[in-house]
């Protein structure tokens, strides 16, 4: 699993392994840390610390690419990295820098799709390619980064695989 800032790494055979993500809110790592591990993963719902969250098979390096490239205009090799908060063999938890979720508030229905666009054309990156599925995630994405600004909250990933 790459936790890294890479968002190209790891991408071969690692796509047909199952990995889930889980995305979160929490005010700090402590909080985030303590996401309910003794659950099994499918059991989990909308948020066990009080957000709906996210589901998804994208990994989160992929999701802050996507937004700091087509929102922000940052190419792929200046994307941070995920900052690690917890890792266990059957699971690991990543903050996702919060220039992934802040560019999303606020911006309108053109810059989604101006972002969903550049994404879909940016070359060499894994993840979504077709515009309208970016735009769909994008639009997903932006509502949770409302709700994790309305909570004071941070973005996080819960990974299982």
């Amino acid at each position: 699993m790459s936790l890294g800032g890479d968002p190209l790494a790891g991408r071969g055979g690692g796509r047909g392994m199952g990995v889930t993500y889980k995305y979160f809110g929490a005010p700090n790592g402590a909080t985030a840390a303590r996401v309910p591990i003794s659950m099994r993963p499918e059991e989990l719902g909308g948020d066990e610390l009080g957000m709906g969250g996210l589901f998804t098979k994208i990994k989160p390096e992929t999701i802050a690419a996507m937004v700091l490239t087509g929102l922000q205009g940052m190419p792929l090799h200046k994307v941070p990295p995920l900052e690690l908060v917890v890792l266990h063999p059957d699971y690991a938890v990543v903050k996702l820098p919060t220039t992934t979720v802040d560019p999303l508030r606020g911006v309108g229905e053109e810059s989604v799709g101006a972002a969903a666009f550049i994404w879909s054309t940016v070359p060499d990156r894994s993840g979504p390619s077709d515009a309208f599925n970016v735009y769909r995630l994008l639009h997903e994405w932006q509502d949770f980064s409302v709700r994790l600004h309305e909570a004071g909250h941070q973005p996080y990933c819960l990974v299982w695989g």
